[in-house]
């Protein structure tokens, strides 16, 4: 959790809201979003340091920035994000989203966590300091997803207390593991203990009835796994907060908005969960949520509110959310309260973007620690992804575009892919420990015609994973990620048409931003050429080894069926 900034002498910023003492700044002229009653107030807002210090008219200021009648909100807030997604550091995250006027995030780091354990949230969290974005780090609560994978590490219920008692966490992130919830497995209930009056976050996908009452009534308070308004509506009847998702690979709002009523708007909130970097910089963040919900129909502050307010009270963060005294001056200016696009952001007192860009660009490359290399355990040689002739019935993990949750298939006994008829091999390697152990299976809906793609960043045990049309082009691809300690690559053959570096934790770059969405880019066209009609198949690609979504996936362990939540044969009768 970032920590919070030091409050100037109260006797100043008392001195400033009662007006003995001129503000630092006064942004002057302007009409300000009250996301508390609903109103457009044109009043001053004057700043002490990094706080807003009043309201008003006719305030003395050392310094005046005049709006000329543009809007002035809170900034805006991501209420579940995982930065590791983007796959830049968080310096390189904020250049995308903070010109844009999203000024706050709750993180959870599961990702590097899954890779290194409570060194990999220790590394965010040091990595998200002095950064014009207030990242707030969840403690990851799932740390291996589940006991039907393998990470590179753990964090067990005394690493969370750890990181509670460093303060260096808010509250514990989603409770991934929904069934060991449900059933009170010990072990799963420690964590929640510890966590005492804090937010716990939920992930619930298809969990309902008596279920998911015993889901909620274990303190978990939010879920951002919906996909239905049924689901929707189901959480907010027992109290839990629901934050609408709108990630690269996982596209709920347009389903979700529907669900938001006056009534019960107050229980929402909106999140982008995973998103690639050239969604982020084309398409943007929490921004373009806003703007959408209201073109679908919501008032535009109560659009806001949800993106600002809601999140801060979820989490219980009272120094953002609102333009209020004694918050933080985390501002977003705009010209159109139908569509606002911030043309000027105020982060902790301080203007840091205008007109979409950041005015200080910090173009410094931070040094890779060496608890976080990344690194590709595996000796290829005793890990073999060739099948025995089987005329038993195959299961397939079935694609669904844009969602993460995957269909139920069978096809006749198979043992190599046949792209022509969409039926490709995967292969799921553990990279951490060199064990040997490589899950092997079949998925439907990629597409490709030939070649494969691969990579490390495979939720949530982040495995080294592998789709291909043929053994010889998932192999080169696998060993070329290897060479680098981790990253993406697409092959054709023995030929290697593209690749990304990440030599974080084989999750993220220390390059730009902008150069990582080109690479990235370029390994979804390539990929695209080779006959993949998805629009991101290696987003697809990730999630197909997260063993909590439903419904078939593939880990190192095997084929996994999540409602039964076991390993199963991958042939059947």
């Amino acid at each position: 959790m970032r920590g919070k900034p030091i409050m100037p002498h109260l006797s100043k910023l008392l001195a400033t809201a009662r007006g003995d003492q001129p503000a630092d700044v006064v942004l002057r002229g302007g009409r300000m979003v009250n996301v508390f009653t609903g109103e457009v107030e044109s009043v001053d807002v004057a700043l002490c340091d990094a706080w807003i210090a009043a309201l008003g008219k006719d305030i003395d200021a050392k310094e005046t920035i005049d709006l000329d009648g543009a809007f002035v909100s809170p900034g805006l807030i991501d209420a579940h994000v995982h930065i590791e997604s983007s796959m830049c550091l968080p310096a390189q995250f904020a250049r995308a989203i903070v010109p844009r006027g999203v000024t706050s995030v709750v993180t959870d780091p599961h990702e590097i966590a899954n890779v290194c354990g409570a060194a990999g949230v220790r590394f965010m969290h040091a990595a998200s300091r002095d950064l014009p974005l207030d990242v707030r780090v969840m403690a990851p609560s799932c740390v291996p997803a589940s006991h039907l994978g393998s990470s590179g590490e753990t964090l067990s219920c005394a690493d969370i207390q750890k990181l509670f008692d460093e303060e260096i966490v808010l509250g514990l992130a989603e409770m991934m593991n929904f069934p060991g919830v449900i059933s009170a497995r010990e072990s799963v209930l420690d964590k929640i203990r510890a966590s005492k009056s804090r937010p716990i976050d939920g992930h619930a996908p298809g969990v309902n009835g008596r279920a998911l009452s015993a889901y909620a009534a274990s303190g978990v308070g939010s879920d951002h796994e919906c996909v239905t308004v049924e689901e929707a509506r189901a959480r907010l009847r027992l109290g839990l907060y629901v934050l609408i998702r709108e990630a690269t690979n996982a596209r709920n709002l347009d389903a979700l908005l529907p669900v938001i009523t006056k009534e019960n708007s107050r229980r929402i909130c909106f999140c982008t969960d995973d998103r690639t970097p050239g969604d982020l910089l084309r398409d943007g963040s929490i921004d373009m949520m806003v703007r959408r919900a209201i073109q679908f129909g919501i008032e535009p502050i109560e659009a806001i509110r949800m993106a600002t307010l809601n999140t801060s009270e979820w989490f219980g963060l009272k120094d953002v959310g609102a333009i209020a005294p004694g918050r933080l001056a985390n501002l977003m200016i705009f010209d159109e309260l139908k569509s606002p696009k911030a043309k000027l952001v105020i982060s902790r007192g301080k203007t840091v973007a205008k007109n979409g860009r950041m005015i200080e660009l910090n173009s410094s490359r931070m040094p890779i620690d060496e608890n976080v290399r990344g690194k590709c355990a595996i000796d290829f040689s005793k890990s073999s992804i060739a099948l025995e002739a089987n005329s038993k019935r195959t299961r397939v993990i079935g694609v669904i575009p844009d969602q993460i949750v995957t269909t139920r298939e069978f096809e006749s006994g198979l043992t190599s892919a046949d792209p022509s008829r969409d039926l490709l091999k995967m292969a799921v390697f553990e990279r951490h420990k060199s064990t040997g152990r490589v899950g092997v299976g079949f998925v439907k809906g990629i597409g490709l015609k030939r070649g494969a793609i691969a990579g490390t960043v495979a939720h949530d045990h982040h495995y080294l994973i592998v789709i291909g049309a043929d053994d010889e082009s998932m192999l080169s691809a696998a060993r070329a990620i290897c060479a680098s300690g981790g990253g993406l690559a697409i092959a054709d053959g023995s030929k290697i048409l593209a690749e990304l570096p990440l030599p974080i934790a084989g999750l993220m770059s220390d390059q730009p931003i902008e150069l990582v969405a080109e690479k990235y880019d370029e390994l979804v066209r390539i990929a695209q050429q080779l006959g993949s009609k998805l629009s991101d198949p290696f987003m697809a690609m990730s999630f197909l080894a997260l063993e909590v979504i439903p419904s078939f996936k593939l880990t190192d362990l095997g084929l996994i069926d999540v409602e039964s939540f076991q390993v199963i044969d991958l042939f059947v009768d």
